[in-house]
């Protein structure tokens, strides 16, 4: 059987409009992350997918040349009795507690680093350590990608939904917003910019397309195929909706056709127990366990594939030593297990692309549904902002960056940084084109 695993990397825009003043730190706290896993990746020869956002490539850049005002990382780099109570505060969420500022710094600082590297005693190799793995972090993609050591794939530009970019009315089954929302165009250019940037940061086209949150429908595949991807990667909800039928291996353990797009299908069961349950165990049982459903899938079909695609970011802060006895165990069994062949989604589509199966793609996500996107008062009211807009200011950047998913995602919870962002990113637009910003999208505090 041979395994395909997509590890997908992705971050919001978190820049306030027309600056470079970072709102929230998650990019510079997922560097650790991704340079942890293009490591264990390197050193075990395990050949697997890594899934780039060309909106977290290019804030990833920000912070490599020195642009990114990150006030987390002003406070982790200040002499501690320059702390102030806000900074103090800043570094907390990731050294909980009370004690000396020196040491909060210390503990934060240590946050930011993965332990896959021997840290440091002092806070400035501390701090020398994180810019080496920022100064390394695209150069070793860019490597790995080339040498044919790892697989790179992309995403639409700004993580759009990209099936309710193109016409909102896929998401059949959804109480839909008052506004209409259907801009063709706008997809196309997210799909087709994702190509061209990829291409300026590595040097190299993307080996296929992860759709953002897993998204697709004909529109997509088809504007994905003329855009130039080989071939795309979303989730098995999707596949038993479009065949109609009830879940069954033998019809998942194949790649597909969709408006001439090569499309595979993940095995939601062992992906989400990557994400959501593994780290609760101990990591070499964890890693037992996953490679044991594994060999009991290829017992049902031999000659077939298995496809895994999750987060490759976000599981790893509640696994033990950030997850990396668990990457690294599991790697190593599956190298070890007779039968199984870890293998690049393009090797796979070499050896299959004359038995590919055309199929008539059902609209859906990586969660099947657009319900965590559209459908309550929140996120419809969000569309309809977003939607008028779009109408008012045409397409600039303001509103492809307002195009992105997890807006929609966030809206209506606890998370105000995400819902000022969104208001801010759609008064910048009016302001752009010389019109009045209406009250709607006037963030709290608004001033004009």
């Amino acid at each position: 059987m041979r395994v395909a695993i997509l590890w997908h990397f992705h971050q919001p825009i978190y820049r306030k409009p027309g600056s470079f003043e970072y709102v929230m730190p998650w990019v510079n706290f997922h560097l650790k992350n991704y340079h942890q896993m293009i490591r264990i990746a390197e050193e075990t020869g395990f050949p697997c997918t890594f899934n780039l956002v060309p909106c977290l490539l290019e804030q990833i850049r920000d912070y490599v040349e020195n642009r990114a005002v990150d006030p987390v990382q002003a406070a982790l780099e200040k002499d501690p009795e320059e702390l102030t109570e806000n900074d103090l505060a800043r570094l907390r969420r990731f050294a909980p507690g009370e004690g000396d500022p020196e040491k909060i710094q210390e503990t934060a600082l240590r946050a930011f680093l993965s332990p896959i590297d021997p840290l440091p005693a002092t806070k400035d190799g501390l701090l020398e350590r994180q810019k080496s793995v920022l100064r390394g972090l695209l150069p070793g993609f860019a490597r790995m990608g080339r040498e044919r050591r790892a697989e790179l794939t992309a995403t639409p530009y700004y993580h759009p939904l990209t099936p309710l970019i193109f016409d909102l009315r896929v998401a059949f089954g959804q109480i839909l917003p008052r506004e209409t929302f259907r801009y063709p165009d706008d997809a196309r250019h997210h799909l087709e910019t994702a190509g061209s940037y990829f291409e300026e940061v590595f040097g190299f086209r993307p080996a296929g397309l992860w759709p953002s949150e897993g998204g697709v429908s004909k529109a997509v595949t088809k504007t994905a195929a003329d855009a130039g991807f080989p071939f795309a990667v979303t989730d098995e909800n999707i596949l038993w909706k479009s065949l109609g039928v009830a879940p069954k291996a033998e019809f998942l353990r194949t790649p597909y056709r969709s408006e001439g797009l090569p499309i595979f299908f993940r095995d939601r069961v062992l992906s989400d127990l990557i994400g959501f349950e593994y780290n609760c165990w101990n990591p070499r049982e964890a890693a037992a366990d996953l490679v044991r459903r594994i060999a009991e899938r290829r017992a049902a079909g031999p000659d077939d594939i298995l496809v895994l695609a999750l987060d490759g970011e976000n599981p790893w802060p509640f696994y033990a030593d950030n997850g990396v006895s668990f990457i690294r165990e599991f790697y190593g069994l599956m190298l070890r297990t007779e039968g199984i062949q870890p293998s690049f989604f393009s090797d796979i589509l070499h050896d299959r692309r004359d038995d590919l199966r055309d199929i008539d793609l059902a609209p859906g996500t990586w969660l099947g549904n657009f319900s965590k996107w559209i459908g309550d008062a929140a996120k419809n009211e969000g569309w309809n902002i977003l939607s008028r807009a779009r109408r008012d200011c045409g397409p600039i950047e303001e509103i492809l960056i307002a195009e992105g998913s997890d807006w929609f995602w966030w809206r209506g919870e606890a998370h105000p940084e995400f819902e000022v962002l969104f208001l801010e990113y759609i008064a910048a637009a009016y302001r752009a084109k010389g019109l009045p910003v209406p009250e709607e999208c006037r963030p709290r505090g608004y001033r004009e």
